[in-house]
């Protein structure tokens, strides 16, 4: 039954996404792709509509593909198993483990978590960047325009940095790719 596959799938997602949602990105692909409820190209799609909406990837990622494979009660069924196992461990850290956090070993097993979390993450950014500028299903070539879309992105984030010695807000970029994209793709 869908219900029953979609809640423990993204309750395997939940219960291993360790470093957030760009850390799941990778977990939620394989799963996604193994059970065919997208290809490769919906799925970076859908990544970028989940980046750009309020809210958790994970959850706008579980909800989606719930929708999309059942319904609403599929778009419940998926997020309620992604929220799941995170809600049951906060709870459980939080009623049993509150000075815990603070101890030398808790604390040195988190730092040894963080630089694998970062490489998933750098490892997802890169794969992509290769997915959007190299597109399968046509042929070897450039996708020029997702190509500028990025170099629109990098310099605007280098510029502001150095002009405004801050961040630029995601939100910004979001909103520069989406006119960037609209006018390059001429949608």
């Amino acid at each position: 039954m869908i219900y029953i596959s979609l809640f423990l799938v993204f309750l395997k997602i939940g219960m291993f996404a360790f470093g957030g949602a760009y850390g799941a990105i990778p977990l939620i692909q394989e799963s996604v792709l193994a059970h065919g409820w997208m290809d490769e190209a919906m799925f970076s799609n859908m990544i970028a509509v989940s980046e750009s909406t309020p809210g958790p990837i994970m959850v706008n990622a579980a909800t989606y593909i719930g929708h999309s494979q059942a319904g609403i009660a599929g778009a419940a069924v998926a997020t309620l198993g992604v929220v799941l196992p995170s809600f049951l461990i906060i709870l459980l850290v939080t009623a049993l483990f509150r000075g815990c956090l603070n101890q030398r070993r808790i604390q040195a097993v988190l730092k040894g978590v963080k630089p694998c979390l970062m490489g998933v993450i750098f490892a997802i950014g890169i794969f992509m960047i290769v997915k959007n500028i190299f597109p399968e299903g046509e042929g070897n070539s450039l996708d020029i325009m997702a190509m500028a879309v990025l170099a629109v992105l990098a310099v605007v984030s280098i510029l502001g940095k150095r002009i405004k010695k801050q961040e630029i807000s995601p939100v910004v970029l979001i909103i520069i790719a989406g006119v960037a994209g609209s006018l390059l793709y001429g949608v």
